[in-house]
């Protein structure tokens, strides 16, 4: 057994053997059917028996799902940054996380688009606890974030993750996507934890941090949705944080929130890859000497290079002027977008309930405060 065997991703030869046991779920039956409807079941069962690894599988099925969900959920996506990057090279692709499942598809999709290496993605087990769901994510080259673990498993977990990360990155030279926080972002604040680079970084053994850092050439990535799908039932999470509750996820909510994702409308779609971290891993390295010290540094850059290539859309100078009681930002958006957003609003959201709307209000205008508050920092 392999000491990654707990977290990994299927191996080529494990591949025909899964698809053919996870086939006829119902749920792989109506997702071929949403992605191949000229096609009849015997067609596409007799194509995936010929599937013999995860690229064949991403290119001929998974890839195509996406592009349907595109068509069918969105006006389309856009994409700004990824010329910079090189074909038959490994990136570690740290991004701002909004939605469980089209985040990375669309990220994979652009990068087969532009010849890339496409990556394997991290993804939490909290998510998969369905058997074919973690058979479809393990055969779609994602590999599982352990959740909820004592402190000392915790410790040992993210040893482990740290070095299979840099395993796939310099051995298999297959790239990297991980959140730049556990977990999505539920109010539009997106920001590095330090957690996520501290454990990224454990497997530096003697080496410089900021030199090991330099060596799995960190790509920060932005992406925007015009409208998330999931916006509405983020809010329950959002209140119980705002009262110091706990929240307990409803039976399923997981599920609900994945499906969501996956059907419901984003219009706008945009993603940006910044420029890889380098020489300002060298200033880090030269003005900070205390690893704790380093990681925030490193964060910030991170953040302020999501922030600044963040799109905004109208959705987002909607919210900002509602929330403020102003029209600062009435050129960025036309008064049938204004009446859209507000109706939508008015649909998932009870109006009697302020804090609800408030909090709703703020998951879309929370990228323009960044952005702001990035500007004025210059």
């Amino acid at each position: 057994m392999s000491k990654f065997d707990s977290i990994r991703h299927y191996h080529d030869h494990e591949v025909n053997a899964v698809l053919q046991k996870i086939c006829k779920h119902p749920m792989i039956k109506t997702l071929m059917r949403f992605t191949f409807p000229d096609k009849s079941e015997d067609q596409w069962m007799e194509e995936l028996s010929k599937v013999n690894s995860i690229q064949q599988f991403q290119e001929e099925f998974a890839y195509h799902s996406v592009l349907r969900i595109l068509e069918k959920s969105s006006n389309g996506l856009t994409t700004s940054g990824f010329d910079k990057l090189h074909s038959n090279t490994s990136y570690l692709y740290i991004s701002n996380h909004r939605d469980i499942i089209m985040d990375t598809s669309l990220l994979n999709v652009v990068l087969k688009n532009h010849g890339l290496t496409m990556t394997a993605s991290a993804i939490g087990d909290n998510l998969v606890q369905k058997s074919f769901l973690l058979a479809l994510a393990k055969v779609n080259r994602n590999f599982l974030v352990r959740r909820k673990l004592t402190p000392r498993e915790l410790l040992e977990s993210s040893r482990l993750m740290s070095e299979y990360i840099h395993n796939l990155l310099a051995e298999q030279h297959r790239s990297v996507w991980i959140a730049q926080r556990e977990g999505r972002t539920k109010d539009g604040n997106d920001a590095t934890h330090t957690g996520v680079l501290k454990m990224i970084g454990m497997n530096s053994g003697d080496m410089n941090l900021m030199d090991y850092f330099k060596q799995l050439k960190i790509v920060p990535v932005s992406i925007s949705y015009e409208y998330d799908p999931t916006d509405a039932l983020k809010i329950p999470q959002l209140l119980a944080s705002a009262n110091n509750e706990v929240y307990e996820k409803a039976k399923n909510e997981d599920f609900i929130n994945l499906y969501s994702g996956l059907v419901g409308q984003k219009k706008g779609i945009h993603i940006h890859v910044g420029d890889v971290l380098n020489t300002e891993l060298d200033i880090i390295k030269e003005t900070e000497s205390k690893p704790t010290k380093q990681l925030q540094a490193v964060a910030q850059l991170i953040d302020r290079s999501i922030i600044k290539n963040y799109k905004l859309w109208p959705t987002n100078y909607i919210a900002y002027d509602i929330l403020n009681g102003k029209n600062t930002f009435a050129d960025k958006y036309t008064e049938k977008e204004k009446q859209l957003f507000e109706r939508r609003l008015e649909l998932k959201i009870n109006k009697l309930q302020k804090e609800a709307v408030d909090n709703f209000l703020a998951m879309y205008a929370n990228p323009v405060v960044n952005q702001l508050n990035l500007q004025n920092e210059k």
